[in-house]
């Protein structure tokens, strides 16, 4: 199991990142070891994943194209169209390269906490919901119910942010990922199972 030295990383972080994103930053990674000590996920990964997960954020939009060029890092015409979504796949690298995080667990979390995808893994969940409702989050519809599902049922948590967060861009659906579908599908039909 890797070490990993929180003060150091969050003093760079705060370099890179604007102050709210970086309160938002602590928020998820705080909610991401709660959210762990529930669901038996090791707690080192967990907060590594959440206080790296915006670690590209704030890079802007035309030079986080440029980085994806130069690092091979394939972006779909979805992405080049929306690229703040690129930040998700630009962190697993940043945080590899400049936070030396090697576990795939951890990358592959920070790389799908923004759209989701069907079959995630534990810490992909917790990252993916910790983002959406730590405790500076006061935009989401059903906040209270969705808070409270974290702690009891990750795959129904899933089922709900995914559901909101698609009729919520259901008002400009140019700006829908397949990924957020593709997840939004499979919890769906998970929650359909369970209640048959």
């Amino acid at each position: 199991m890797a070490e990993y030295d929180f003060i150091k990383m969050q003093k760079k972080l705060a370099k890179y990142l604007d102050e709210d994103r970086y309160e938002h930053t602590l928020g998820v990674m705080f909610t991401c070891a709660a959210l762990a000590m529930v669901h038996d996920c090791d707690l080192i990964t967990a907060q590594t994943a959440g206080l790296l997960h915006d670690c590209a954020k704030c890079i802007p939009n035309k030079k986080k194209l440029k980085m994806c060029s130069q690092h091979h890092i394939s972006v779909s015409e979805f992405e080049q169209e929306h690229p703040f979504l690129l930040h998700a796949k630009l962190g697993a690298y940043v945080a590899k390269a400049k936070y030396d995080v090697t576990d795939e667990n951890i990358l592959s979390a920070i790389t799908w906490h923004t759209t989701g995808k069907p079959e995630m893994t534990l810490l992909e969940k917790i990252v993916y919901i910790a983002d959406y409702i730590e405790p500076k989050r006061d935009k989401a519809p059903n906040l209270a119910i969705v808070r409270k599902l974290a702690f009891q049922d990750l795959d129904e948590c899933m089922y709900k942010i995914l559901g909101d967060t698609l009729a919520y861009l259901e008002e400009n659906p140019k700006d829908i990922d397949n990924a957020t579908k593709d997840a939004f599908l499979y919890y769906r039909d998970l929650h359909m199972k369970r209640q048959s």
